[in-house]
């Protein structure tokens, strides 16, 4: 009886310590999400700009399950003594299993140090391309012009060459038009200059000019350049282009004429 009864006090105390470390987990993980809605909404960090306050939700959000977790382990009556000398002996094992992971976290925080770019901006990094939208403390999601998502870990970010196309209030255009060998050069710069002017998109108060940078045996190459809204490049350029082309074409610049080469 008194061995019996002993082994029912220990499933007992056992079950209860399970089902207090179950609720603890869900009515912790509730706490922790209100918290942080009310941390994202106070104004100090309003006042902070979208990738910042993002990546300290996802520190925060870290730092406070971590709190849960030892905190249901102690529960459970696992002694903490034990858990840090296990985790102190496994250090070496887990801090190599975790190099990557420490390399991402790393990058997360320089990138919130050095800033080479925000969420929103239009970037080309680590062989993907894309707009910001979420920058987390290991990773950052990007999201493509044809609508798909890419996840780009923080330590190779840091680690290439940043290309960040929306950094600044404006960009400049370049676009390249053939035209026959005879055309006279005047007439097609003052036509690719008045239909840039008058394309939607096109910073008027920037430069907006046409010059003759090369050509061949049957054609010239004239350079297009204006400014535009970086946020606006691939649309504002497509419009340009067609501008353009129907400008040259009512004004009677032919294209450069095609050479066809025959072995026979």
């Amino acid at each position: 009886m008194g061995i019996g009864k002993s082994i029912a006090d220990i499933c007992t105390n056992a079950g209860s310590k399970i089902i207090l470390a179950v609720i603890v987990w869900f009515v912790g993980k509730w706490l922790i999400e209100r918290l942080l809605k009310v941390f994202g909404k106070l104004k100090a960090v309003e006042k902070l700009d979208e990738t910042l306050t993002a990546f300290l939700l996802s520190v925060i959000r870290g730092i406070l399950y971590v709190v849960l977790v030892v905190s249901i382990i102690g529960i459970l009556g696992v002694p903490m003594a034990s858990v840090v000398a296990v985790l102190a002996s496994a250090g070496l094992a887990v801090g190599m299993a975790l190099q990557g992971a420490l390399s991402n976290l790393a990058g997360g925080i320089m990138l919130m140090i050095f800033r080479p770019f925000r969420v929103g901006d239009m970037i080309n990094a680590a062989g993907a391309e894309g707009i910001v939208e979420e920058i987390t403390m290991f990773y950052t999601k990007m999201r493509t012009p044809d609508n798909i998502s890419i996840t780009v870990p923080n330590g190779a970010l840091m680690n290439a060459n940043v290309t960040n196309y929306t950094g600044k209030d404006k960009r400049r255009m370049d676009i390249k038009f053939s035209v026959a060998k005879d055309t006279d050069i005047e007439t097609a710069k003052a036509v690719i200059v008045k239909a840039m002017q008058e394309t939607e998109g096109v910073l008027k108060g920037e430069e907006i000019s046409a010059c003759c940078v090369g050509g061949t045996n049957e054609a010239m190459e004239i350079n297009a350049r204006s400014w535009v809204v970086p946020g606006e490049y691939a649309g504002v350029s497509a419009l340009t282009t067609e501008n353009i082309t129907k400008a040259l074409g009512a004004a009677g610049i032919k294209a450069p004429a095609v050479r066809i080469v025959s072995d026979k």
